[in-house]
């Protein structure tokens, strides 16, 4: 994953911009994991391969079940090659974490602020936006373009 896109230092800005805009936009729905997956999975859902969103759910109890829903998102886990960002609701906080792997081993596991958990995944959108017409697209309508 790159910072900076080829193209000068217009491109760079433009690039900059897009990211600041994504994570703005994210960072208003990480208060619900609920909430949050819902945008991750339909609003950005072409930005994403499929198979790298994992979300953990608590148990639904027996009339939820019965009835269809799940149970509330306790954990958000998204894999980009070989880092792993989570976003988990802990003693009613939100706890993001960052960790890297080298053939299915983690070597390394970080506790980030939110904010810095939301930049890493802006900066993957946004050069998924830079590689994809339908991802420039997908990313247009999560921020109000």
């Amino acid at each position: 994953m790159t910072d900076v896109p080829a193209g000068g230092a217009g491109a760079a800005d433009d690039h900059a911009q897009l990211v600041e805009n994504v994570a703005a936009a994210l960072r208003a729905d990480t208060a619900d994991l609920d909430t949050y997956h819902r945008v991750l999975s339909t609003t950005i859902g072409d930005l994403l391969p499929a198979g790298m969103v994992e979300v953990e759910r608590e148990r639904a109890s027996f009339s939820d079940r019965r009835s269809g829903r799940l149970g509330k998102a306790t954990a958000i886990r998204l894999t980009i090659g070989d880092q792993t960002l989570e976003l988990a609701s802990r003693r009613g906080s939100l706890v993001a974490t960052v960790s890297k792997e080298v053939r299915g081993v983690v070597i390394s596991r970080s506790e980030v602020p939110v904010a810095e958990w939301v930049r890493q995944l802006a900066l993957y959108l946004a050069q998924a936006a830079a590689d994809s017409a339908s991802a420039r697209e997908a990313l247009g309508k999560l921020i109000g373009e």
